[in-house]
Formats: structure tokens, C-alpha cells, sequence
């Protein structure tokens, strides 16, 4: 292993261990966001990945932001690796959690926990409907 690079977690025990040591004001929120998107579809993987819970079909396609720990966000991309070209997404957004910072990704942010709990659902049908354009 190189200098300054550590392992990733990746094995469902590394990643309740990474959770378990997380020190976040929304980490229960966090994790029944985690729950229902995992819940999605079967074939979803969790990682540890930019050191947060993030998930992947073929490629990654939303990793959670955990800093600065004031609000919760949940980031959904494409990869860690720019597609040429990029593909402009959309997704429904009708309580205007969204930021797009390119063409295909964008941010979500909760401002609470109470937020996360009373627009749950909201957000996983804004994740499903992300999942549904990653295939070309």
C-alpha cells in the first residue's frame, strides 16, 4: 500500500463500524435514508467511499456528504469518473432540495433530521428516479 493511502471499507461490518464511530447531529436520519435506499433495489451495494456511506449498481451513483455535519446531503452522480460526454439528467423536485452543480450531478441537501423523516419518501423517489437514468 502507498504512502497515505488507507484501505476503503467496503465489507457490511466495516461499514457498520465506520457508522458506529460517525459523529454526526443527524446520524439516526442518515441511516434510515441509508436503509430505503438500499431498499430500492437489490442489486444496490454500500461502500464507504470519500469517506461516507455511498452506493453503486455498476458504478457509484449517490454518496452521502457528511462535512461540514450541519444539514444532511446526499450527492448523486454518475461515478467517480467523468463520462464523455456528460448526459444532462433531470429529476423531480418539488420541495427544491436540488443543486446542480453540472449537468449530471446534483446535490440534495435536508436541512433536519425532521426534514429527512417527514420528506423520506420524497427522497427516495428522487433517487430511484436518478437510478432510472443511469442506464443510456
Amino acid at each position: 500500500m502507498a504512502a497515505g493511502k488507507r484501505k476503503v471499507p467496503g465489507s457490511p461490518a466495516d461499514i457498520d463500524a465506520f457508522l458506529l464511530h460517525l459523529d454526526h447531529p443527524h446520524k439516526e436520519a442518515i441511516n434510515r435514508l441509508r436503509s430505503g435506499i438500499m431498499d430500492i433495489d437489490p442489486r444496490i451495494v454500500e461502500e464507504i467511499k470519500w469517506n461516507a456511506p455511498s452506493f453503486k449498481l455498476d458504478d457509484h451513483f449517490a454518496t452521502f456528504k457528511l462535512h461540514p455535519p450541519r444539514t444532511i446531503q446526499i450527492v448523486m452522480h454518475t461515478g467517480a469518473k467523468p463520462k464523455a460526454p456528460p448526459r444532462a439528467f433531470t429529476v423531480t423536485d418539488p420541495h427544491g432540495l436540488l443543486k446542480w452543480p453540472a449537468q449530471d450531478r446534483c446535490v440534495l441537501t435536508l436541512q433536519s433530521s425532521a426534514q429527512a423523516t417527514e420528506l423520506h419518501d420524497d427522497v427516495l423517489a428522487m433517487v430511484r428516479e436518478w437510478i432510472r437514468q443511469l442506464d443510456p
